[in-house]
């Protein structure tokens, strides 16, 4: 794979020309909306094909994986508009493999709503390994409150990904509660019908793993959270079950803070199958302008971590997001709108923004004005900064990664890992 730098008179077919690769593939790995109007500055990732194949009458994607020695999944991985459009026809051309070798197996993780646009989760699940539906809470009583995840569930089993059950102190009215957690973590007969309601559920509808998501937790409630991660643990081995839990983005074992006292790296590493680091959110609504997940403060995360958890129970977080603040930032009274990446581009190239990137960060940032003159600068993610991230896991052994969320289309990210990576698959 490689990676160009829109510049001034660039057009999509002499950028593909220019590496050998499909203007077709350059649209659509890039969700380019207009080919003909690129922003100057614009990271593209374009995958060079080194074996093609030409659909014959009879052929199905399983025949052509069997031919070349590839899985059904790798082929949608090389194709991914055949996993939201299976149909294939004679005389259409397959990619079998790209140029380039891919650096190691991982495993992949993105969270998804239950409302999530079809098209855009079957666009992911082929370069999944698990799928984290968010998310199931539970009352005063311990009921669980549930959602509407089956569907969700059957989709992802289609791809050969996990599904994984998502558990949180969310309530009925879907925020997070701190008094409903420590009314969890205090109360063993609690946590008994919590834990054999949530097993019930995962034999029932085809879970294999719990997440394990509690968020601003009281200080005191630090102990309590641990013993409930090791009876969930406990009792999902039991099963042939896993268990992921979410951490706070920490530096230190001390770190002040609600959101990040009850969150003992150690302890809950080791009382755990896997962790995800939810290394996003330094740039948010309520914050001054800057990258949601900036390189250098995710490295000091990781640095961190690997010091209490072994690297190959950690989950790097990925934000498949960004945000547009109005300018100038006025604290107490600026808020930024959440957008999607692959959006974040197209506003830049109607406003004719040119895109910059940011070495520190490792971030694409831009400023554009409205037509009545309202300045705004947007941070987003692009190919670039997810290859930063990435090789950040790579550097330090990390087991993966895992995306805040999966509910936007992000088709360059999907491309950057169909070109670098092996998808570690628990399906079979």
């Amino acid at each position: 794979m490689k990676i160009h730098i829109v510049k001034k008179g660039d057009t999509v077919w002499s950028i593909a020309r220019q590496y050998g690769a499909s203007p077709q593939r350059v649209i659509s790995d890039n969700s380019i909306v207009n080919p003909r109007n690129l922003p100057n500055g614009q990271a593209l990732a374009v995958l060079i094909p080194e074996a093609v194949y030409t659909v014959q009458p009879g052929d199905t994607p399983a025949s052509i994986a069997g031919r070349f020695g590839i899985t059904t999944i790798e082929l949608l991985q090389n194709n991914p508009t055949l996993a939201v459009s299976p149909a294939i026809r004679p005389g259409q051309l397959l990619v079998i493999r790209f140029q380039g070798e891919k650096k190691r197996q991982i495993s992949v993780n993105a969270y998804a709503y239950p409302y999530i646009p079809r098209n855009i989760l079957a666009y992911a699940l082929p370069f999944l390994t698990y799928l984290t539906i968010f998310g199931y809470g539970f009352t005063e009583e311990g009921e669980l409150i549930g959602i509407d995840d089956q569907p969700l569930i059957n989709l992802a089993y289609r791809y050969k990904t996990a599904p994984v059950m998502l558990i949180s102190s969310i309530t009925e009215d879907g925020t997070f509660s701190g008094e409903r957690a420590s009314l969890l973590f205090s109360d063993p007969a609690l946590q008994d019908r919590v834990l054999d309601q949530i097993v019930s559920v995962m034999l029932d509808k085809g879970y294999l793993g719990l997440d394990i998501d509690f968020e601003f937790i009281e200080p005191e409630d630090r102990e309590g959270y641990i013993r409930f991660i090791e009876a969930a643990r406990q009792r999902l081995q039991e099963y042939g079950f896993f268990v992921n839990v979410d951490l706070a983005p920490k530096t230190s074992a001390v770190q002040r803070g609600l959101l990040y006292e009850a969150h003992d790296y150690a302890a809950i590493g080791a009382a755990s199958d896997t962790v995800l680091l939810m290394t996003y959110e330094w740039g948010y609504t309520y914050g001054p302008p800057m990258a949601v997940a900036p390189l250098n403060r995710v490295r000091e995360v990781v640095s961190y971590a690997v010091t209490e958890i072994p690297p190959d129970k950690i989950m790097l977080g990925i934000p498949n997001y960004g945000y547009d603040w109005p300018l100038p930032f006025e604290r107490g009274s600026t808020s930024a709108v959440s957008i999607g990446n692959d959006y974040a581009v197209q506003l830049a190239a109607r406003y004719g923004a040119e895109i910059q990137y940011d070495e520190d960060a490792q971030s694409p940032y831009f400023e554009y004005y409205r037509p009545n003159g309202a300045r705004h600068i947007v941070w987003f993610e692009d190919v670039r900064s997810i290859q930063a991230k990435y090789s950040l896991a790579d550097e330090f052994g990390l087991r993966g990664a895992g995306y805040w969320n999966a509910m936007r289309p992000f088709n360059q990210n999907w491309a950057f890992l169909s070109a670098s990576y092996q998808i570690r698959k628990v399906v079979q």
